[in-house]
């Protein structure tokens, strides 16, 4: 008989930590080799851990809705003979007050610049990260920034988590730690962490508290956990980078007119539906090519050039949420390889099955906002990307066509695209260009062309 040890797996390449939603197990549970052991979840997407072995459940180290970090031993399961039904208790954690479970926010960091993450080392000026989860505890108890700012962390960076925070509420209620200022004001919102201090310090003291009582006849909703994740996603890329979105319109008659021809015989050929979204990744992936500055990051004072293509493609879960799994190495793809991986990832987004490693080494994004009825978008960058690209509804117009007899007027398939783009790194000149040029990509498709 041998103990093996169950380990948080590693879960893409910026994921250092995950939530743990759910146990299907409990000790003394047979469990079978491959078979699920629990629900974990991301800030990217929610995700099953099959078991390593097959035998018994031994013993559960953490509980429901602790925040883990990836590479630690989260069970041990006993293989071998003499797998009785020994049940082992799990092992003993910093509990919250049943208020604070309810709430289940996750700790987590969100994406900042290597060179703008604070230093804790006792003393330092900068300000300090605090999470979701810390913040909203805080504010409950009335605990002010600078008895906050106060508070030891033993989190990563040193951070304050959760276990040091309700240690030092403990020891405040016990008389242990002085009580808060009369004057002081309670946390009402995150730090954010920003190379410029006029904005961080805008964003900390000007910010109108969310009130707590509501007039009218009103009904409350509590985000869901992706809901949360998404809304603070979308705040901390505007906190990054300054947008700038630009617009283009462009007759796509030949490439509709080519897709209804060909598409029930792609489908018959390859088992596929063929949708417009390969033929707009292909003829983007055709313009990155040409300005590869599209496909970058940036890292402080350096331009970090992606040369392997990964386009993200936002996609629409049942719950409504948006989520973007990424097409990795989308310039080695052909049209079919493209077309099987934009419904693969789409049918595993619609059913729950998408992987970690399914939303991770995005370097550019696209969001087809004409699925829904819109004309067009202004997209917010998926972080840390530098560009964005939303395509509208296609629309019938009549259109003033140029022939070389004149000019005339024709009904035209047109639609409007538009590119929100980092203005740290790309100026209106590249972001229009490469919108044009993926304009001009899409106006030329041959519509005599062999799938």
């Amino acid at each position: 008989m041998s103990l093996v040890d169950l380990i948080m797996p590693k879960l893409g390449e910026s994921i250092m930590e995950a939530t743990i939603l759910k146990w299907h197990k409990a000790p003394g549970d047979k469990i079978a080799q491959d078979e699920t052991v629990l629900d974990i979840a991301t800030d990217k997407v929610d995700s099953e851990v099959p078991s390593t072995a097959e035998g018994v459940i031994e013993e559960i180290l953490f509980k429901e809705n602790d925040v883990v970090p990836i590479g630690t031993v989260i069970a041990k399961i006993r293989v071998g003979a003499g797998t009785g039904s020994v049940v082992s208790q799990p092992a003993s954690a910093p509990s919250a007050p049943a208020e604070y479970e309810e709430a289940k926010l996750v700790e987590e960091i969100p994406f900042v610049p290597k060179n703008t993450i604070p230093s804790a080392a006792e003393g330092s000026n900068a300000p300090r990260f605090y999470s979701p989860l810390v913040l909203n505890i805080a504010q409950s108890e009335g605990i002010s920034m600078s008895e906050l700012e106060n508070i030891p962390g033993t989190g990563q960076d040193g951070r304050v988590s959760k276990k040091d925070i309700l240690a030092f509420v403990a020891n405040r209620r016990s008389g242990n730690t002085a009580q808060p200022q009369q004057h002081s004001q309670p946390v009402q919102q995150a730090t954010v962490i920003s190379s410029t201090p006029a904005v961080q310090q805008k964003s900390e003291t000007q910010l109108p508290a969310i009130p707590s009582t509501y007039p009218g006849n009103v009904e409350i909703i509590e985000m869901d956990r992706m809901r949360k994740l998404i809304a603070k996603h979308m705040v901390d890329s505007k906190h990054t980078s300054p947008h700038v979105t630009s617009f283009a319109e462009c007759d796509v008659t030949n490439l509709v007119l080519w897709r209804d021809r060909v598409k029930k015989d792609f489908e018959k050929r390859e088992g596929e539906k063929i949708t417009f979204t390969p033929l707009f990744i292909e003829a983007i992936v055709k313009c990155i090519k040409k300005y590869p500055w599209l496909s970058s990051s940036v890292d402080g004072d350096k331009i970090i050039v992606k040369k392997d293509i990964g386009i993200g493609m936002a996609t629409a879960l049942p719950t409504g949420n948006l989520i973007v799994p990424v097409i990795k190495n989308a310039d080695q793809l052909n049209l079919v390889g493209l077309t099987k991986q934009v419904n693969g990832l789409a049918n595993a987004a619609r059913t729950g099955k998408l992987k970690p490693d399914d939303t991770v080494g995005g370097t550019f994004t696209l969001t087809n906002v004409g699925t829904f009825g819109s004309i067009m978008g202004t997209p917010i960058i998926n972080q840390p990307q530098v560009a964005i690209m939303a395509v509208g509804a296609i629309k019938k117009r009549p259109m003033v066509i140029e022939t070389p007899q004149g000019d005339t007027i024709g009904i035209r398939h047109m639609m409007y695209i538009s590119l929100s783009y980092d203005h740290r790194i790309i100026d209106g000149a590249l972001g229009s260009t490469f919108l044009n040029a993926v304009s001009k990509e899409l106006e030329n498709f041959d519509s005599n062309r062999q799938i």
